[in-house]
């Protein structure tokens, strides 16, 4: 049978059908694995790194160092990891001769980036100086509850009695350490808790925007926009604040201590842990990596305890152990629905 050059382009032109995702080895699969739980203990870093920059030390009195200065550390020495990726990405696109996004898709990612990483990391860090970090983590593991309440309300999300009943489980081992927990104890408490249930509510908000842009951007090339947007808005932000204030220049001399925290906070619970979860994705599945997020609070928990000296008591554990069933029984019900209805 012959065929025309016409037909031989049109053919070498069409998209594949069902293309078949990539296989791994089980040693690629077991690495996974390990990556998607080194990717979750180095996230709940995060607020252990926050916590002790905010500690009375090397020079700076308790609460001195505000929020922006320390978002601002953060994104001063990841932006340059994440632009290089970015342009590298780009790079990569243009040689395989696939189109680079339209600009304005381009804007919405960075505008969605702005919630999840200027919004979220604000309320978040604010937090972090009024609650405890155990609590600031337990508080933020529960964002799945705003998924599933925003997912139905406005993305067509379904809604089962048993997810319901699983958040239920979760915030009531929440209100088990308010009412006698150790971890949820000082004056300011509440508005801390706000600060960082707020924080979960976009973070959820974040979660549901994204998805769809990541489809059309690639996962890589959405991180690295929505990165550098948002560390745009951050630096900007801090030179506004500081210039307009004329404490630029204070604002800067800081300890090294703190210079060492920000470069920690980028490297370890910001850089690392999103390869790693973005490799592990990719060889495990996004449910295995949701898994293996249990081990963050209890992370939290251990380096809390070592390093800050935080306590945690009975009723602590009863609360804690509470709110992590429940999110993990919402994850697998979750799963269960999505393989139900794919």
């Amino acid at each position: 049978m012959k065929f025309s050059n016409q037909n031989i382009r049109a053919m070498q032109a069409a998209p594949l059908v069902n293309p078949e995702p990539p296989t791994f080895t089980p040693r690629q699969r077991g690495w996974g694995y390990f990556m998607a739980a080194l990717g979750a203990v180095l996230f709940s870093l995060k607020a252990i790194f926050i916590k002790l920059a905010y500690q009375p030390t090397g020079g700076l009195v308790e609460n001195q160092l505000d929020v922006i200065t320390l978002m601002a550390l953060r994104m001063g020495f990841s932006i340059p990891v994440y632009f290089i990726i970015g342009f590298w990405v780009v790079r990569q696109r243009r040689r395989q001769g696939k189109p680079l996004p339209k600009l304005g898709t381009l804007l919405k990612a960075g505008s969605i980036g702005l919630i999840g990483y200027y919004i979220c990391p604000y309320l978040d860090f604010a937090g972090l100086k009024l609650i405890t970090a155990q609590l600031e983590r337990l508080l933020l593991f529960t964002y799945p509850a705003f998924v599933l309440i925003l997912g139905a309300l406005f993305f067509g999300l379904r809604i089962s009695l048993w997810g319901v009943m699983s958040i239920i489980i979760a915030y009531l081992g929440i209100a088990v350490v308010f009412v006698g927990g150790d971890i949820a104890v000082g004056e300011n408490v509440p508005l801390g808790s706000i600060f960082v249930l707020i924080c979960a509510f976009f973070f959820a908000l974040y979660q549901l925007l994204a998805k769809s842009r990541i489809d059309v951007v690639g996962g890589a090339l959405f991180t690295c926009v929505a990165m550098t947007i948002a560390a745009t808005a951050v630096l900007a932000h801090f030179l506004v604040t500081n210039a307009t204030a004329g404490t630029l220049a204070t604002a800067l001399d800081l300890p090294p201590r703190i210079y060492m925290l920000g470069f920690s906070i980028a490297l370890f619970s910001t850089i690392l842990p999103s390869f790693l979860i973005n490799i592990a994705l990719g060889r495990i599945g996004a449910q295995a990596v949701a898994m293996f997020g249990m081990l963050s609070p209890l992370a939290t928990i251990f380096f809390a305890i070592i390093w800050l000296g935080e306590p945690f008591g009975p009723l602590d554990a009863l609360g804690t152990g509470l709110t992590i069933f429940g999110i993990g029984l919402y994850t697998w019900i979750d799963k269960r629905s999505k393989a139900k209805f794919a």
